[in-house]
């Protein structure tokens, strides 16, 4: 049965009414016993923008447009000015059109991709590093109490991956609460269902915090940056351009969050310590 005090004071919480999201498989355990174990879904999705095909995307099949606008939105193939007119999915066909007042032509920059580290194949199309070079993020203060309640809050969220595993989560979260929680098989799919709420809700991302499931590669902070995350937080680790980058454009990143520990490496001075360090030393020992 559901907890529903830990995911009614979500705006989005995990979707685990989604039928079509898991699927029964029948199997062996290490005794040898039959078991019916749920696994995740994996569906193509082609995302077009206008009468451009952009990109086919594997994924669980929720929130389909929220996640071809996110993705858009990071590819900078969206801006903050263009009027969205229409969004048409089809279930059948798994595609779905995001159709735009101004008319666009990106052949030359489908041209040039990048596969990134992330999981299920990641892809950001034209120059990785394009739209960072020059950018500041303004920063925001956070509490080390708030990291912790969030990482107890989220942890304790019924989620597909705790009924399904394979999977990954990204949740936009504002202070100590936890708003939108949303997974998908690649780490990247997670965030860009998360900048695409974003960009339909109009929400002001310049005081939130991500947290992610995921490792902080250079593609999950730049995918940060460019949606005016100040903070981004993760119980993984760390690769070191991602790293280089979050410092580059002034990115709060904080990773190996566990209980109390975690590690900063990059905005530390915007950190506020109010717990009590002596407690939080005899945790560690």
């Amino acid at each position: 049965m559901i907890d529903d005090t830990k995911i009614r004071d979500y705006i989005i919480s995990p979707n685990l009414s989604g039928e079509d999201l898991t699927q029964e498989v029948a199997g062996v355990d290490q005794l040898g016993n039959r078991i019916d174990v749920s696994v995740i879904e994996e569906r193509p999705l082609t995302i077009f923008l206008n009468n451009q095909e952009i990109v086919t995307a594997m994924t669980i099949g929720d929130y389909p447009e929220y996640l071809a606008l996110g993705f858009l939105r990071n590819q900078k193939m969206l801006s903050n000015k263009d009027k969205v007119d229409a969004i048409d999915f089809d279930a059948e066909l798994n595609s779905i059109v995001i159709r735009t007042k101004r008319k666009t032509n990106y052949e030359d920059k489908l041209k040039k991709k990048t596969q990134t580290s992330g999981c299920a194949v990641g892809t950001v199309f034209g120059d990785i590093m394009d739209g960072i070079d020059g950018l500041k993020i303004s920063a925001i203060s956070t509490k080390v109490s708030h990291l912790y309640s969030l990482s107890s809050k989220i942890n304790r969220t019924p989620s597909l991956y705790l009924k399904a595993g394979a999977i990954h989560g990204t949740i936009l979260c504002h202070q100590d609460k936890p708003l939108v929680y949303m997974e998908d098989v690649g780490r990247h799919n997670a965030v860009d269902k998360i900048a695409g709420w974003i960009f339909d809700t109009g929400t002001n991302p310049r005081d939130k915090i991500l947290y992610t499931t995921g490792r902080l590669t250079s593609e999950m902070v730049i995918k940060t940056a460019l949606m005016q995350i100040p903070v981004l937080v993760s119980r993984s680790g760390f690769t070191a351009w991602g790293v280089n980058i979050a410092k580059q454009v002034g990115i709060t990143l904080i990773g190996r969050l566990r209980g109390q520990r975690f590690i900063c490496l990059s905005g530390e001075s915007k950190l506020i310590w109010d717990v009590d360090l002596s407690q939080i030393k005899n945790v560690a020992k």
